[in-house]
């Protein structure tokens, strides 16, 4: 079946990018197992194909299938999260300055503080809350401006077509990672991004078993530049992960939104809960961003973020209590995952960073899974039960 973009994303989950083997009519894309393809005649390649890293048929088929539920022209795949994140920034060149959201994943963080800065490329940590912030920030000598929405762990929201325009107007390319919201909930090129990040190890695979990013964009440009950068580098996912991402983005749909269903109940659990501070959730009024995420989310994803009263203490108790839920790091499986940012995800950013963020030692960080909600709500009362 040959999609379009009005097809609902359901139908181009499950279709999009994948045409039955020609070769056998197998209705789900081979994994095509080979390092190299046979040329017709010295550097006359037979079709497409001639090195996997340039080009493999099955990560071919997940990257249309990626760019159709981001509503992209363009997708690229990559062995990680974070040899996505590498690849944007290798676009970069020394005495660029780099504005960056100062709520995001520790290893964001880790990449562009301690690793690019060695390459002379300069990061500034913006609040992008507030959109003065980012105006403030841009000088003549910024290249690129990298959201994240929801950030991680503190879920803040950050208002995409506002920042994006800014960027805009300065020529500046904006990136947004959009791994806590999947394509699912949040479309980052139609609000005006240039690039969408996403760490396909979470949502997008789903099922805790596989390594993965990608970068989508509508530019021709920019995927020309990621696209050398991609076949220079050799970052790239294996091809038995690309067909396990391409198993997963089939359910994506159903399974998000049994996450956002199950991660609002138990929000609302917590926030009822005398032993808990504060519950940060998009989807709750209290949250600062709530009307901001209302206006570019579809609903608010599978991440909960709670201040324990007790501290270390507290946070300890329940993590070494809960059954259900997994203490483990990572996120967006189908299985429910419970950590500490401070000592965890996030350990490598410095603790005065951690500190300004209210990354503290009672903050904990729920990925809430697909699991009967009753029985998820229960786990962590039996947790919480002091």
């Amino acid at each position: 079946m040959k999609t379009t973009p009005e097809h609902g994303f359901g139908t181009r989950a499950i279709h999009a990018g994948q045409q039955p083997d020609p070769t056998t009519g197998a209705i789900i894309t081979p994994i095509y197992q080979t390092s190299t393809f046979v040329q017709a005649s010295p550097g006359v390649i037979k079709g497409e194909y001639d090195y996997t890293r340039a080009a493999n048929p099955t990560r071919d088929a997940l990257q249309a299938n990626l760019a159709s539920l981001e509503g992209g022209k363009h997708a690229l795949c990559y062995a990680s999260g974070v040899a996505a994140t590498g690849a944007v920034l290798h676009m970069c060149s020394a005495g660029d300055r780099v504005l960056l959201c100062d709520d995001v994943y520790g290893g964001t963080n880790r990449l562009f503080h301690r690793v690019f800065a060695q390459l002379g490329i300069e990061t500034v940590l913006v609040d992008m809350t507030d959109i003065a912030n980012v105006r403030a920030a841009i000088n003549d000598r910024t290249r690129l401006i990298w959201i994240e929405t929801p950030t991680n762990p503190t879920l803040k929201i950050i208002d995409i077509e506002a920042v994006t325009a800014v960027a805009r107007q300065h020529g500046v390319i904006t990136c947004v990672d959009n791994t806590f919201a999947s394509p699912y909930l949040q479309n980052p090129l139609r609000l005006g991004a240039d690039i969408v990040c996403h760490s396909m190890t979470k949502y997008i695979g789903g099922h805790s078993d596989a390594l993965g990013g990608a970068l989508i964009t509508n530019d021709d440009e920019i995927h020309q530049k990621l696209k050398f950068l991609q076949l220079s580098e050799g970052a790239v996912p294996g091809v038995l992960e690309c067909f396990l991402y391409l198993r997963s983005t089939k359910t994506l749909h159903v399974r998000m939104e049994r996450h956002c269903s199950n991660a609002m109940k138990v929000a609302e659990y917590l926030d009822r809960h005398p032993g808990v501070e504060r519950v940060i959730y998009p989807g709750l009024a209290s949250h600062p961003q709530h009307d901001v995420a209302r206006k570019q989310m579809r609903a608010f994803g599978g991440m909960v973020t709670i201040y324990l009263k007790g501290g270390l203490e507290a946070s300890r108790r329940m993590l070494e209590r809960v059954q259900i839920f997994a203490l483990a790091e990572s996120l967006g499986g189908v299985e429910s995952l419970i950590e500490h940012p401070a000592i965890m995800t996030h350990a490598s950013v410095p603790p005065e960073q951690r500190a300004k963020l209210g990354i503290s030692d009672g903050l904990v960080r729920l990925s809430v899974g697909i699991e009967d909600v009753d029985d998820l709500i229960a786990d962590l009362e039996q947790a919480l039960t002091s």
